[in-house]
């Protein structure tokens, strides 16, 4: 995912040389997941987790080789990546809440905190090795070439391959995340309407998809507009695009490493708040960088945070559903993540209209204004630490 986030930045930016192309691709990846992930957390709850996690690879794997034959043959547009991010959005929306609900069930329940951090440093140390090897390996298949596609192709082709390693290893794990006992178990909308009534009247849970959906639709712009930035501001190349995607890797292993160390925090709210109101100032850095270097190291700092930030988020939520809801909880906050173009599209029109980095630090700047706006207008933000230890102390 992370390396073709690399080929497919620049391969659209490179045929398009438009700000709004760029987020007219997220926004197809990103819209399946508000109108397919609360069925995807339904699956969760109702089938075998391993089972979906593995189909769901093999599915991408497929549409991949798809995508790269097109590549390779030249025949690659702007509407392919269209269809291929719609593809891929669905796939994730249906697969991710298994995949988040599943991790609660391999670890004891004191774990859960450090097995999402842990599973976050996984994940990122992919976000340093492969956007730096895509955008070198465009770079040097493309032969100083900027109009080859040759170099994404064989990108593709290699994305591929990972996918099918992916649904391969998935047997390797001894469980199979078998759904819990549910005496209320209706039609699949019906399913869907009591998690909604469930993350609506429990305070802690509430709270926190609350405090996820504003980095989402802030603090992510960087990452959309980080093609155009680098090219347009900092007058990198497809190499400089990967190291700065690693950068945001490298900062995000210390963040999830030094959350999974410290284990069972205490204010595991005021955590959450903090960690956003910093992501936000580090956003706005970033957008006045005038180097590569002062750029990765503002954009590390965003990765550091951003790390933190969500991986507690989502062990605590962890800890503050139900066993039987997990599945329909993760999948209303993946939903929420799904509104992320709302965010990015006002900034993509602010980019393409005065400049790239003033979208950038307007959107550290709204995330900051926001977050502090619901901190003093939300009573579950403001007394998550308070209801979650309520919460702890009911469940021992």
């Amino acid at each position: 995912m992370n390396m073709q986030m690399v080929a497919r930045g620049w391969l659209v930016y490179d045929l398009t040389s438009s700000e709004m192309a760029l987020t007219w691709v997220m926004m197809s990846f990103m819209v399946p997941q508000v109108i397919f992930s609360l069925w995807g957390g339904v699956l969760a709850d109702r089938h075998r987790k391993r089972s979906i996690l593995v189909f769901a690879q093999g599915l991408n794997c497929i549409a991949t080789i798809a995508m790269a034959i097109i590549i390779l043959t030249g025949r690659i547009t702007f509407w392919d990546f269209i269809w291929f991010g719609a593809f891929n959005g669905t796939v994730l929306a249906l697969s991710i809440p298994g995949r988040n609900a599943f991790v609660p069930e391999l670890v004891k329940q004191h774990q859960i905190i450090t097995a999402m951090a842990l599973n976050t440093t996984g994940m990122n140390f992919a976000r340093i090795v492969a956007p730096a090897f895509a955008g070198i390996l465009i770079a040097v298949l493309a032969a100083g070439n900027t109009t080859s596609t040759f170099g994404v192709g064989i990108v593709y082709v290699v994305i591929a391959v990972l996918y099918f390693i992916s649904a391969a290893t998935m047997f390797l794990v001894s469980k199979t995340g078998k759904p819990h006992p549910n005496p209320d178990r209706g039609s699949p909308l019906e399913e869907i309407r009591a998690g909604v009534s469930y993350v609506m009247n429990h305070g802690p849970v509430l709270a926190l998809i609350l405090l996820s959906i504003i980095p989402f639709l802030f603090g992510m712009t960087l990452n959309t507009l980080l093609p155009a930035f680098n090219e347009d501001v900092l007058g990198g190349g497809p190499e400089d695009l990967g190291f700065l995607m690693s950068a945001t890797g490298g900062g995000a292993i210390i963040g999830s490493l030094m959350l999974a160390s410290a284990g069972d925090l205490p204010r595991k709210g005021l955590w959450v708040v903090s960690t956003a109101v910093l992501w936000a100032v580090a956003t706005i850095g970033f957008g006045m960088a005038a180097s590569v270097w002062v750029a990765m190291l503002a954009i590390a700092a965003v990765g550091w945070l951003s790390s933190w930030n969500m991986s507690l988020n989502r062990g605590v939520m962890q800890l503050a559903a139900e066993p039987r809801m997990r599945g329909r909880v993760m999948s209303i906050d993946m939903m929420s993540h799904g509104l992320m173009p709302l965010g990015i599209i006002p900034m993509s029109l602010i980019a393409e209209r005065y400049d790239v980095s003033v979208a950038i630090v307007v959107s550290g700047i709204v995330f900051l204004v926001a977050t502090l706006i619901l901190i003093s207008v939300s009573r579950p933000v403001r007394e998550l630490d308070r209801d979650l230890a309520a919460h702890a102390a009911a469940t021992t």
